[in-house]
């Protein structure tokens, strides 16, 4: 399955037996971030709530 990044719009394959693939299909409120955003937010948010890391 191919999924695009919400925010840097990057397209991923992923495996169709991957879970992550099952919801995207299924759910089409749920939305794709690849790795490299997912660690930004990740950290940012962490930042933020003054948390280590």
């Amino acid at each position: 399955m191919r999924a695009q990044c919400l925010l840097c719009h990057r397209i991923d394959t992923i495996n169709d037996d991957d879970p992550l693939a099952k919801r995207l299909r299924n759910r089409p409120i749920h939305t794709y971030t690849c790795p490299e955003c997912y660690d930004r937010i990740a950290h940012k948010a962490k930042t933020r709530r003054g948390e280590n890391n």
